[in-house]
């Protein structure tokens, strides 16, 4: 039997409409069911609450710091705004620090045209970067026999980190180090392909905002990712429903 479910007990204001919230409920969730569309890098429906990216800040009446959306809770009677100037260049300040970061070279990415990150820039209309190139030397591991990992295209976003620990319980993944160091290891930093909890289940690489996590043999431009089958588990297992995700409302 499906467990019941609560109703808003609350409002907020979101860009001057009126939204419903439930008890608990954060500023992202709420936007997302109202349809009011806010970016996001790190968070995907289903997973914990990670509010690395920085992406999804707000402004909210009365309050000079930008908050996290994912990250803050809505209470009642919030004023929230999510598209203003000052919330445009923060977020274009990142994706621009993402690509001077990291070796984002979109003609030679297997998730060319399909790429959260690229989608990103072109929203907010990122046409040059004003940041220093770094262009670290970063390796690719194809030791997986289905799989790859792209060291260069990663942004330490921990999807994959929290799919495999929440949704598949394998706890194959862990950023390790800090600062410029920080990156993807499997276990204890053992090449993927020689990681004995991996059950090959694939969730991380379609939950990857990037072309960080691949099909091998994928191509440029070959690659398609599939985050909402990570919503589609957690709300089946949280509801005690399954159907096929044809048939989801």
């Amino acid at each position: 039997m499906a467990r019941p479910r609560a109703q808003p007990d609350a409002a907020v204001t979101i860009d001057g409409a009126p939204v419903r919230v439930f008890s608990g409920e954060s500023l992202l969730a709420a936007a997302n069911r109202a349809g009011i569309p806010i970016p996001t890098l790190c968070a995907v429906q289903g997973l914990s609450v990670w509010g690395g990216c920085r992406v999804c800040v707000v402004e909210v009446a009365g309050d000079h710091t930008l908050r996290p959306a994912c990250a803050t809770t809505a209470v009642d009677g919030m004023e929230v705004t999510t598209g203003s100037d000052r919330l445009v260049e923060h977020r274009r300040q990142i994706v621009e620090l993402l690509f001077a970061e990291g070796n984002h070279v979109c003609a030679v990415c297997v998730s060319n045209g399909a790429c959260e990150l690229q989608d990103l820039a072109v929203d907010l209309g990122v046409d040059h970067i004003r940041f220093a190139y770094q262009h670290p030397d970063r390796g690719v591991d194809l030791s997986h026999p289905r799989y790859g990992l792209d060291h260069n295209r990663c942004i330490l976003c921990s999807r994959c980190v929290r799919t495999c620990a929440e949704i598949e319980g394998a706890n194959v993944w862990a950023i390790a180090a800090r600062g410029a160091g920080s990156r993807l290891v499997a276990e204890l930093d053992e090449p993927w392909g020689e990681s004995t909890s991996c059950t090959s289940c694939g969730k991380c690489v379609a939950v990857c905002p990037t072309g960080a996590l691949f099909d091998k043999g994928t191509g440029v431009g070959e690659m398609r990712h599939d985050r909402d089958v990570i919503g589609f588990l957690a709300a089946a297992r949280e509801q005690g429903e399954w159907h096929d995700r044809e048939q989801q409302p």
